[in-house]
């Protein structure tokens, strides 16, 4: 018995138990208490095939609303000084000149965002060296159209996914669902330890430009949105960045900040000229509340990549955080090269920091609809 007893205790290979041995309790309990959380294995995005050039969308932008507004010159500056130089659409330009009904314009959501999704879930998979079969669960984010059945339904249709995987399409995130679905997938990877989470999102704000709506939000609107995809494999077991925390803030009386108003003829833009103060006042203090939970401080953060909802919201943010301006590159120069995508934007920042920069302690953020601020946290 003695014998076999101390076979069990030497199972672990001898420099694991030897550092077992030598370290502190303290960091066996963070060693233990990361075993099961999840990591992103892999990441991709993808971009439709039409380029707009901001300066274009501009003289589109003039022609389109040059009879609604008599102060239409004091409102042009909008597009050059959003930060954008270009952003990707899956429609070509000449398309927004023309009316198009809620029904056409979302039959062209599910066909086009289902082929987004298929070339991101694709590239995500070749480059986690999994196949469609080896996954368990699909979470899928998109507010920006309509699909029943959901677009995770329909991918699985097109690719040889398991007949029992289970599907989570979460619909009404708005730009924050970049974050909080990349959340949620991370607490199915953490329930069932082992298994393999497919993240997706797709949004083609483009698509929901409202030909016949001449007001002030539309036009800005016309200066900011543009589509994209991303895919992401989550799970507790292979590489990359490790998800260590989670949260969000939503503010109360807010309802009227961002979404959606549910017209005749489609889905209307609705966001206040007030995000930027609002997150000059606000967003320092439900950050730092979401660090405090979770032993951090803003100055034990290497990095913050933040959804870019605008050049406007970029500034409040450097403001009410005291960052450098150059601390949020990513950001700005995911906003310059393919606009504002909603949810998929931060996805695009992530991804791009992943591949310049070192390993560290990254947070991930968004606002969206609620209104509410989305944090996700990476280390590695």
């Amino acid at each position: 018995m003695a014998a076999e007893s101390d076979k069990s205790k030497t199972s672990w290979p001898s420099p694991v138990r030897d550092w077992c041995c030598t370290a502190s309790l303290p960091t066996l309990c963070r060693m233990k208490s990361q075993l099961h959380l999840p990591r992103i294995n892999a990441l991709s995005t993808a971009s439709p095939h039409h380029t707009l050039r901001q300066s274009d969308v501009a003289c589109a932008g003039r022609a389109l609303f040059r009879d609604e507004f008599r102060d239409l010159e004091r409102l042009m500056p909008v597009y050059a000084h959003a930060g954008i130089e270009q952003r990707q659409s899956c429609v070509p330009l000449d398309w927004f000149l023309e009316d198009h009904s809620f029904s056409e314009r979302n039959a062209l959501y599910i066909e086009h965002g289902l082929s987004l999704l298929a070339d991101a879930t694709d590239t995500c998979l070749e480059s986690a060296g999994i196949t469609c079969d080896e996954i368990d669960s699909i979470v899928l984010v998109s507010t920006s159209g309509l699909a029943t059945p959901s677009l995770d339904a329909r991918l699985m249709a097109e690719r040889p996914f398991r007949r029992d995987v289970e599907r989570l399409p979460v619909f009404g995130l708005g730009c924050v669902g970049g974050v909080l679905g990349l959340a949620r997938a991370g607490a199915m990877a953490t329930a069932r330890p082992g298994s393999r989470v497919l993240f997706l999102c797709v949004e083609l704000c483009g698509l929901t430009f409202r030909h016949h709506d001449r007001s002030k939000s539309n036009f800005v609107a016309t200066a900011l949105f543009g589509d994209g995809a991303a895919a992401a494999i989550v799970s507790t077991e292979g590489d990359g960045p490790m998800i260590t925390a989670s949260g969000e803030h939503t503010w109360p009386d807010s309802l009227d900040i961002m979404g959606w108003s549910v017209e005749d003829d489609g889905l209307g833009v609705v966001f206040s000229r007030d995000i930027p103060n609002l997150v000059r006042n606000e967003m320092r203090q439900a950050l730092e509340h979401f660090l405090r939970r979770h032993d951090h401080t803003l100055d034990t953060i290497d990095a913050f990549l933040f959804h870019p909802g605008g050049a406007k919201v970029l500034g409040a943010l450097e403001e009410c955080l005291a960052l450098p301006r150059d601390a949020l590159s990513h950001a700005r120069e995911t906003l310059k090269s393919h606009g504002n995508m909603s949810a998929a934007t931060v996805l695009f920042v992530l991804e791009r920091a992943l591949a310049m920069d070192p390993p560290g302690t990254r947070v991930l953020s968004s606002l969206g609809p609620g209104f509410t601020a989305g944090f996700l946290m990476l280390e590695g």
